[in-house]
């Protein structure tokens, strides 16, 4: 088991180490720009909570750090990441306190930080159930996580957005990045994430209390939160 989440992770790495210069590019042309908006939304929920630290994990490219910069300014705020590469461009805009970090072994001490966010992140885990309990552990009594990630629509839109997943996108981020593998992945790993209570049972199951799910864009995407004891 262990030496399979290695391979994964692994995989994912390469992955994203080749498509790192052009990730940001991809990502808003793919959504149409949709992807900020969600970012924005995300970085409401944690200004609510007016932490005075934040963990930015699976930082990558720094888009949700920088939203969350801008919200939260008086916030001592730090982004990992396990890609080099992304942290890279990260680097590129103004974001600090970065840190090549695996999110199944994090280098900071029990309790470290009020605010937890991870977008697009948790599902590239190698485990789920290991990297929520390593989020834990370092999360602060009374603390909060965020989730912000895909998901699968219900209804007559799924059977579109499926397409779109697994035929129209992978195509069009082969013309941007010229890495189809990294794209045929994405899709598979979003039909296999966890969704909607599912997620919510699995954020209890590791301890989190109020787990609250909100569907983005008819649940295309999702916002997830909850609090540690």
């Amino acid at each position: 088991m262990a030496l399979e989440g290695s391979i994964q992770a692994n995989s994912v790495r390469a992955y994203f180490s080749k498509i790192a210069s052009r990730y940001d590019l991809a990502n808003h042309l793919l959504s149409g720009g949709i992807d900020a908006l969600w970012r924005l939304r995300a970085a409401q929920r944690v200004a609510e909570w007016a932490p005075s630290s934040i963990l930015d994990l699976a930082t990558g490219s720094g888009d949700l750090a920088r939203t969350l910069q801008r919200a939260c300014p008086k916030a001592l705020l730090v982004g990992a990441d396990f890609c080099e590469p992304m942290l890279q461009v990260a680097r590129g805009k103004r974001l600090h306190n970065l840190v090549v970090a695996d999110a199944l072994e994090l280098p900071f001490a029990d309790h470290s930080f009020e605010v937890l966010t991870v977008a697009f992140g948790l599902r590239n885990m190698a485990s789920w159930t290991g990297a929520l309990a390593e989020m834990h552990r370092v999360l602060s009594p009374g603390g909060h996580l965020l989730v912000l990630d895909f998901g699968m629509p219900k209804g007559p839109l799924l059977e579109l957005y499926r397409f779109y997943l697994h035929h129209v996108l992978p195509f069009l981020a082969t013309l941007l990045t010229g890495e189809r593998s990294a794209y045929d992945y994405l899709a598979d790993s979003i039909e296999t994430f966890p969704n909607g209570e599912a997620m919510c049972a699995r954020l209890s199951d590791a301890g989190y209390r109020e787990p609250c799910y909100e569907p983005l864009l008819g649940g295309i995407a999702a916002l997830y939160t909850a609090t540690r004891p």
